[in-house]
């Protein structure tokens, strides 16, 4: 959701100057800390400014269902105290009528569900605007296992470590012989932490001491919530000072952090526990921390660096330890912090000498401000029909996302079009659904399906075909995304499913939004230790201050040779020729070549005058230009890989979607050994990223002659989390070469969505759960080899 389309809806939104803008206090939730999220709630609801704000308690309940919280529950001690009351005196609302209840949602709820993207990627969809980290930043948050690797990729001190996979725990070749031996060979000795991967509040968290303690301590932790198994990770104990630092951001690169906290444990703990976190008077939080303003500097200067480096807006929490030594060690950020009454926030903010009331009012106008929105703007605009279609099927019932708002909208609908017809009919009743640029849906009949063109779609669609978010559960047992691109593909649309309870194919929040930022993933995949092209992300606000334009000095000598001078240095960077195109887009989208830094000033000024505010240059690789379907959920499969021959410098979209356009050549003309490397790398690129279901990864292969290492390798550049599945796509060729034909392909990914879902779902017992987990998986052939 940009800042541009919610100024554009508070604008036309029709409501009165006099009217008070709602925030909706968003409390409770799915995951296991539901109950420090209901005290955050209650803090929150207390302390907003009443004179301005429409105060609206929301509370989630544990199994999703969503409600507007009675005041005279809202002081209850405990969410048992209340939750057997809701339905007889609560108003029981959906996430699509949220927004006609709420103008900003305050987000109070912690955990999963909640900071891993799955809450924010709704909001997005429903283009509510709330306090906090968005999509990337909150999913980044949440899981400790991939935070980990962007901090050290960015130079930041992690506790060394491993990670035990959830489908490992059980296997009886993981023994204690074998965790020590991994641990001995990161460095780790005892006592060491073990921890949830996506947990907060200090859940499932131990310290061991003896090795026989550890399989117990993994297990413990991976099933802290026991509706579904997870990641662990097993790091050093790192000696020295704890501290608790929250950082609130200013501007899109300044942030500010108030007085840092110490914190020391109980006598006879190892731990910061959680009845020591939240239980009042346990535990001692010293603020300021005592230790040297150095020291102090230092703590700050590195937590800004987390929160930059984790996509963090807004606010930030970050713990870590001060060794000994002066050491700044991070072991845990946070993209939302507690709000209950005692937390460190309002420790930390009296040292500045505001109150609760401040502080909370202060994060709204700081959120709202960045959105561009006057809360004197109140949102009434009125939602169109919903409509209810849970009438059973004995067969599954898919719905086909196609279209969304990104430039790929067209091949999103080829793609589309072409599973709907490819999903088998006798397994599946298909419902194709077009999601416009607003984000909202609309269920087509096949007449209007087949029209090429989304432009044309838009100009057919009718109130009556549309259908709501929140009822996608009654429409459908699962959700195709055969969008591209944007919301679709960037972990936003993932996350409303994933709120919704909804299995669908491909990666989830993280993943996805991870691979959209084409930078960010490489630079990971360059820290362990892959090979991707020199690249250089460029700002546009930084741009335009070299160039001139913010001050329209563009024509002065000094201007132009402070510019001349930055080009120079990204031509050493990166070398020449080289390419600029999107961090984000992909089909070829805005792809340019440059061969001299007057071609490069002229690409970098187009990339920004249509929209963009980031440019990525990377270095031209020479070789093999390969693209690789690879599938899975815990373990991958390389199919074999296609050469795409471009016809000019670079592959142009034509090439890719254009029927009797373009050359690829499956399996690419490469010895059986050197097919296998590239299978082998492609497969080793997907683990690390946690893609599931299926991608596309491209990348080039050098032979030693052609690397400037002297030895063989794949450069990867990119990798797509919903590759196109439109007539002619590579995925086809190459799932064609073991035998597996497109409606076959189709099924398994259907198949591998199922089964990844079943595994993750919220077993709360319901009708949608069962439909779910009584479908038969079945794929037509075994895997390709």
């Amino acid at each position: 959701m940009t800042k541009k389309t919610v100024k554009k809806q508070a604008s036309n939104s029709g409501g009165s100057v006099c009217d008070k803008y709602r925030v909706g206090v968003l409390m409770g939730g799915k995951s296991i800390e539901r109950e420090v999220s209901f005290n955050s709630g209650r803090t929150v609801c207390d302390h907003i400014d009443t004179s301005i704000y429409d105060v609206i308690p929301v509370f989630q309940k544990y199994n999703g269902d969503l409600y507007l919280l009675p005041w005279h529950f809202l002081h209850r001690g405990k969410i048992e105290d209340f939750i057997d009351r809701l339905d007889h005196e609560a108003k029981k609302i959906t996430w699509d009528e949220l927004k006609k209840h709420v103008d900003f949602v305050y987000v109070a709820v912690h955990g999963r569900y909640a900071e891993d993207g799955t809450l924010q990627g709704m909001l997005e969809v429903l283009g509510i605007p709330y306090l906090g980290s968005k999509l990337f930043g909150s999913s980044l948050g949440m899981n400790k296992v991939t935070q980990k690797e962007i901090l050290k990729s960015n130079s930041i001190a992690v506790p060394n470590g491993i990670v035990v996979r959830a489908h490992e725990i059980d296997n009886p070749e993981i023994t204690y012989e074998l965790l020590a031996k991994r641990l001995e060979q990161v460095h780790v000795a005892l006592p060491c932490i073990v921890k949830p991967s996506c947990e907060g509040s200090s859940l499932g968290v131990s310290v061991v001491h003896e090795v026989e303690q550890l399989l117990p301590a993994i297990k413990k932790a991976s099933m802290i919530d026991a509706r579904q198994a997870q990641d662990v990770i097993v790091e050093e104990k790192i000696e020295g000072m704890e501290f608790v630092c929250v950082c609130l951001q200013k501007s899109l690169e300044s942030w500010f952090s108030f007085p840092i906290t110490e914190v020391v444990t109980e006598k006879g703990s190892e731990l910061f526990d959680y009845e020591q976190k939240y239980m009042p008077g346990r535990a001692l939080k010293i603020t300021p921390a005592r230790c040297k303003k150095k020291e102090q500097d230092a703590i700050v200067n590195v937590c800004q660096q987390v929160c930059r480096a984790l996509n963090f807006c807004t606010i930030g929490r970050v713990d870590g330890i001060l060794t000994k030594d002066g050491r700044v060690v991070i072991i845990d950020p946070n993209s939302l912090t507690g709000m209950d009454p005692a937390t460190f926030l309002f420790h930390q903010a009296a040292e500045f000498g505001m109150s609760h009331a401040q502080l909370i009012n202060f994060l709204i106008e700081r959120e709202l401000h960045a959105y561009g929105i006057s809360p004197i703007v109140k949102n009434t605009k009125k939602e169109g029909g919903v409509k209810s279609m849970s009438e059973e099927k004995k067969k599954m019932r898919v719905a086909v996302l196609l279209g969304g708002e990104s430039h790929e909208r067209e091949i999103s609908l080829e793609s589309g079009r072409n599973v709907c017809y490819k999903l088998a009919p006798n397994k599946y009743d298909v419902i194709p659904v077009f999601v416009n640029d607003n984000m909202e849906l609309f269920k087509l009949s096949q007449k209007i399906l087949i029209k090429n063109s989304t432009r044309s779609i838009n100009k057919l669609i009718t109130p009556d075909m549309q259908i709501s978010w929140s009822d996608l559960p009654d429409v459908c047992d699962f959700v195709f995304l055969g969008l591209h691109g944007g919301k679709g593909e960037g972990g936003v649309v993932q996350g409303a499913l994933e709120m919704l309870g909804l299995p669908y194919n491909g990666s989830g929040v993280l993943t996805s939004a991870l691979c959209q930022d084409k930078y960010k993933t490489n630079e990971l995949l360059k820290s362990k230790g892959f090979d991707v092209p020199k690249a250089r992300l460029l700002e546009k606000s930084l741009w335009e201050k070299l160039s001139g334009q913010d001050h329209k000095k563009q024509g002065s000598a000094q201007k132009q040779k402070e510019c001349d001078d930055f080009l120079t240095e990204i031509v050493q960077d990166v070398g020449l020729p080289c390419i600029v195109k999107p961090h984000d887009d992909g089909c070829s989208i805005l792809v340019q070549r440059a061969s001299n830094k007057i071609e490069l000033k002229a690409c970098i000024e187009k990339l920004f005058d249509v929209g963009k505010d980031t440019a990525l240059i990377e270095e031209c690789v020479r070789g093999m230009e390969i693209t690789g379907g690879v599938y899975g959920n815990d373990e991958a499969t390389a199919l074999p890989p296609s050469q795409s021959v471009a016809q000019e410098d670079i592959l142009s979209i034509k090439e890719k979607f254009l029927p009797g356009a373009g050359k690829n050549l499956t399996p690419a003309p490469l010895s059986e050994k050197v097919l296998q490397f590239i299978q082998k790398t492609l497969q080793d690129v997907y683990i690390l990223i946690g893609c599931k279901g299926y991608v596309r990864i491209d990348c080039f292969y050098q032979h030693k002659n052609e690397s400037p290492t002297g030895k063989e390798r794949v450069v990867i550049l990119e990798i797509n989390t919903l590759p196109a599945l439109t007539p002619a796509t590579c995925l086809f060729h190459q799932a064609a070469e073991v035998g597996v034909k497109p409606m076959q392909f189709i099924d398994i990914i259907v198949e591998l969505g199922v089964s990844y879902h079943a595994k993750q779902r919220v077993r709360d017992g319901s009708k949608k759960e069962a439909q779910n987990m009584t479908f038969t998986r079945k794929v037509f052939l075994d895997k390709p080899a």
